[in-house]
């Protein structure tokens, strides 16, 4: 659990600052969801609390921001619906992964796709209608969706190979 909280942690550093929206392009949503599917529901949801808790604490574990402090503002800003979600996220992942989801390449990529529209629901809800209400949800989707939607597929159909790779080398099948 300990390991994919620093992966997350890690993984927030890869960010790259787009001009046209306030959500930077990271590497985190790929971890939490195969994080959460690795992990399964309860361990995977709590690393992504115990991720956010580090954060909320101060730790520079968020993605560099020129406009917001490290800590709890972190998540009253932009990203922070993306941030919030990520343990729900990684549970649903989690879920479905305890339910065999993992095991196949194309249900592996399904249960992360799950996980995913919960990242990008909750972060877009909160752009749209906390963080900055006045844009409205067409905004927010220009903002916090359509410029990340075909790079996190992609890092979805990497991730999906993942798993199911690693129970047929290891020869464990986890229960």
């Amino acid at each position: 659990m300990a390991i994919v909280t620093a992966l997350t942690a890690i993984a927030a550093q890869v960010s790259i600052p787009l001009p046209f929206t306030p959500v930077p392009f990271t590497m985190q949503p790929m971890i939490v969801l195969l994080g959460g599917a690795a992990l399964g529901a309860r361990l995977g949801a709590s690393s992504q609390a115990l991720y956010l808790l580090l954060g909320i604490a101060g730790l520079p574990v968020f993605a560099a921001s020129a406009t917001l402090p490290p800590g709890a503002a972190r998540l009253l800003g932009p990203t922070g619906g993306y941030l919030m979600s990520y343990p729900l996220a990684a549970f649903v992942a989690g879920w479905l992964a305890e339910r065999g989801f993992d095991r196949r390449y194309l249900s592996a990529v399904v249960a992360m796709a799950a996980g995913l529209a919960v990242v990008f629901a909750c972060g877009l809800v909160w752009l749209a209608v906390v963080a900055q209400p006045s844009i409205g949800i067409r905004d927010a989707l220009a903002a916090g969706f359509f410029p990340f939607v075909l790079a996190d597929g992609l890092k979805l159909l990497a991730a999906g190979t993942v798993l199911p790779a690693v129970w047929r080398v290891s020869g464990r099948r986890p229960s």
